[in-house]
């Protein structure tokens, strides 16, 4: 997976200019900030940071963590340093302390965790928040026709597809989607309340963590 999104940093963002999902994602991007206004953010797998530049304004901070050195040099040229910081890092072995944070967020990450390591990744993202944080997730619904069709599945659940590159190189990549019933059981031993909101391409998940 960190080859794949190496390989494909520059690139990277092409995903969010498919013109169908173009009124979604402005919905989004309006929508996102006020579920973490004011508090201290966690991002996981941020990428080029695209998602970072619609919290870090309304962010008390914001630590945006990445496994991958090159989409973090991209992150670093468009979200501000005196409100962001950027790390490389492994989502499922966080290097801080517990109550660390009052808020996390990853955009596009819940679908490339395997089914059998979801519940471990949660308990180790809640281990570093605060009681009462606010927890979001958003990712992909999929579309036939606009979605990088299955290419297989696998014993655990699991499925993946075959994406191509401009270099030429096709990777093998997990991506689950989930439905609203699997997201809100994944969560349920841990929160007070959760909702799920979906759109046509995208789904939100959004939670508070248990007091």
């Amino acid at each position: 997976m960190e080859d794949y999104y190496a390989a494909r940093a520059v690139e990277y963002d092409e995903v969010y200019r498919k013109p169908e999902r173009q009124g979604e994602l402005r919905e989004l991007e309006q929508w996102l900030p006020g579920r973490l206004a004011g508090r201290t953010v966690l991002e996981l797998a941020c990428g080029t940071g695209y998602w970072t530049r619609f919290i870090a304004p309304v962010a008390r901070s914001v630590v945006a963590l990445d496994a991958v050195d090159e989409t973090l040099r991209i992150a670093k040229a468009r979200v501000p340093a005196e409100t962001v910081r950027l790390m490389r890092g492994d989502a499922y072995h966080l290097p801080f302390a517990a109550n660390s944070f009052d808020a996390a967020f990853a955009g596009f990450w819940w679908s490339h965790v395997p089914l059998a390591r979801l519940a471990g990744f949660l308990e180790g993202l809640h281990a570093v928040l605060r009681p009462g944080a606010k927890i979001v997730f958003i990712d992909n619904r999929f579309v036939a026709g606009s979605s990088t069709a299955i290419a297989a599945r696998d014993a655990g659940g699991d499925s993946w597809q075959d994406r191509p590159l401009k270099d030429g190189t096709t990777h093998r990549v997990l991506k689950n989607f989930p439905s609203r019933e699997a997201l809100l059981a994944a969560v349920a031993p841990h929160c007070g309340r959760s909702e799920v909101r979906e759109w046509i391409y995208f789904w939100a998940l959004e939670y508070t963590l248990r007091t």
